[in-house]
């Protein structure tokens, strides 16, 4: 097997947004052909997954390099345990989300524009996990962010034109601060490929770089990223983009779209400024305490705004902002003492141990979230509303929405044997052994105890969620809709507000997807070896700087350098 491997995933979803453009003559045939093509990405990702991750020889990273020009000169895709790690999440998300809107957006939606944004979405999803240099990373930002644009506006109302100029403005800002920090590494450091950055940050006399100005830079793309992963203080665009956008865009834009920041922090700051060393400490002694303010912020007010909604979408979009900031924790305590020992992973370091959990955690919160938003789609397809004094008693109308709504609801809390309960569990490790170290200093117990805040909140609004949505008797609204359980008869609202009857058919693909993503929470928990071990190779991939630089190109002066870590 070539190289080729690698763009799959990006052909893949290229390939089909431009069949689904070409088929709009017919309904049918692109719903038939943007199916296959979501399969197909799902295959690519689980085949690149396979090669890089689960095979005995697994390289360190496989580098592509477009019309065969060498790093550092050419356009390099890089697929390491990282990448692979997160285009594996992005094809298990894509997917079902995918079969979900064939059914929900309606035909008109659906023959107009959304399939061929749907996957020039993923196109830009998958080169940002692929790319090698940070300027292409600014152009799959911008490819992804242009389909999520219109996905977000889709149904063209007040309320959805309101939240998309916010979502564009921030953004668009963003994207502005992003390139002006990327052309400032390219004035700084003299190249733009990530493996050659890493060489010149760790070794800067030998290349004659003036490292002071890159800690600057730095800083601004923490900020790009902290708002592409909607990280507080950069969180002012998710509630209105959650709740604008339709079901299954809004679960990819927080199971998919939302890892893209996260991964980005990941890749360039472990893997290419990790090595770094400035005059009073090095990157990572910067950026922790940024790290964590950030992340505690996230956790305290997405908990508390969650706990305060009153109908289901705004109350998962906060939750959303909170639980991001359980991703971001460990890496904040990870960078305080990246290099202490721990017993993790056949004795590894604080950072890989970090990473890992951010990982599992990111994995979690991608299925996870991703199911309640469509839970949340479907309640609207059978109901008409997501208010929660307009619903209740669900749990004897719609039992099986219900379970998986539960499940994925306690993924979230972290009750085992649930997938999120290993997550959970690993941010707390991170944050213990720091404390029992005493290696990070107050940061450590620190996130110790916003780790424990961010668990009671969590526990209350998924409390309340349930109590108003599924339990005790259904109110008057329920009751008219849906007299009898799911399978009998009875009326629904249409997901555009109306109120034609649902098809029973649409009904059951939806229930179909979510029950499938709550059995993955359950398979995933039950095997989670098979996650953790994942995890911490694609952790290993993000802090070993010297093997991605020898991947990347083995005649790179200084590769075997190790990078700092």
């Amino acid at each position: 097997m070539t190289n080729t491997i690698v763009i799959a995933p990006l052909l893949v979803a290229l390939g089909t947004a431009i069949l689904t453009l070409l088929t709009r003559f017919d309904g049918r045939v692109e719903r038939a052909v943007s199916l296959l093509g979501g399969a197909a990405y799902f295959a690519a990702t689980a085949a690149l997954f396979n090669r890089i991750v689960l095979e005995p020889a697994n390289p360190a990273a496989v580098p592509y390099y477009v019309s065969n020009w060498p790093a550092p000169f050419g356009i390099t895709l890089v697929a390491d345990a990282l990448s692979a790690f997160m285009l594996g999440v992005a094809g298990l998300v894509a997917l079902p989300a995918l079969v979900y809107a064939t059914v929900y957006i309606d035909e008109v939606g659906q023959r107009l524009s959304f399939h061929p944004l749907f996957h020039f979405m993923l196109v830009g999803v998958s080169g940002a996990f692929l790319t090698g240099d940070v300027f292409n990373l600014f152009v799959w930002f911008e490819v992804m962010l242009m389909s999520s644009y219109v996905l977000v506006l889709f149904y063209s109302g007040p309320t959805h034109t309101r939240a998309a100029l916010t979502y564009v403005v921030l953004n668009l800002v963003g994207s502005a601060v992003m390139l002006v920090a990327i052309g400032g590494l390219y004035a700084t450091t003299g190249t733009l490929n990530m493996a050659d950055m890493a060489v010149r940050l760790a070794h800067p006399a030998a290349y004659d770089v003036e490292l002071a100005p890159t800690l600057g830079l730095g800083a601004l793309l923490l900020a790009v990223f902290a708002l592409k992963a909607g990280v507080v203080p950069f969180h002012f665009w998710v509630p209105s983009a959650y709740r604008a956008a339709p079901a299954p865009v809004t679960a990819v834009l927080a199971g998919v779209v939302k890892k893209v920041g996260v991964y980005a922090v990941i890749r360039l700051f472990f893997t290419v400024f990790g090595g770094a060393a400035y005059a009073d400490a090095s990157t990572f002694g910067y950026l922790a305490p940024v790290l964590f303010v950030m992340a505690a912020a996230s956790i305290v007010y997405g908990g508390v705004g969650a706990v305060g909604r009153e109908d289901v979408d705004g109350l998962l979009a906060f939750s959303s902002i909170g639980q991001v900031g359980f991703i971001v924790l460990p890496l904040s305590v990870a960078m305080a003492a990246p290099t202490a020992s721990t017993a993790f992973f056949g004795g590894s370091t604080l950072a890989v141990l970090g990473v890992a959990a951010a990982l599992v955690y990111a994995f979690n919160h991608a299925v996870a979230k991703s199911l309640l938003f469509l839970v949340s789609g479907a309640i609207y397809t059978a109901v008409g509303t997501t208010e929660f004094d307009r619903l209740g008693g669900l749990a004897r109308r719609a039992p099986l929405l219900a379970a998986a709504f539960l499940l994925g609801a306690l993924s979230l809390v972290g009750l085992p044997p649930l997938v999120g309960f290993f997550g959970k569990l690993l941010v707390f490790r991170v944050a213990t052994e720091a404390t029992a170290a005493g290696v990070a200093g107050a940061l450590a117990p620190a996130a110790l105890a916003v780790a424990l805040v961010g668990a009671v909140l969590t526990i209350a609004y998924v409390t309340r969620a349930w109590n108003a949505v599924f339990w005790g008797e259904p109110s008057d609204t329920v009751d008219a809709v849906l007299p009898a359980r799911w399978a009998g008869g009875g009326g629904a609202a249409a997901t555009d507000g109306g109120s034609v009857a649902a098809p029973r058919r649409a009904l059951a693909v939806q229930v179909t997807v979510v029950v499938a993503l709550a059995l993955c929470l359950v398979g995933f928990g039950v095997g989670v070896e098979f996650v953790v071990d994942a995890a911490g190779h694609a952790a290993r991939a993000a802090t070993d700087t010297a093997g991605y630089v020898d991947a990347v190109d083995p005649s790179m002066p200084a590769a075997g350098d190790g990078g700092g870590h």
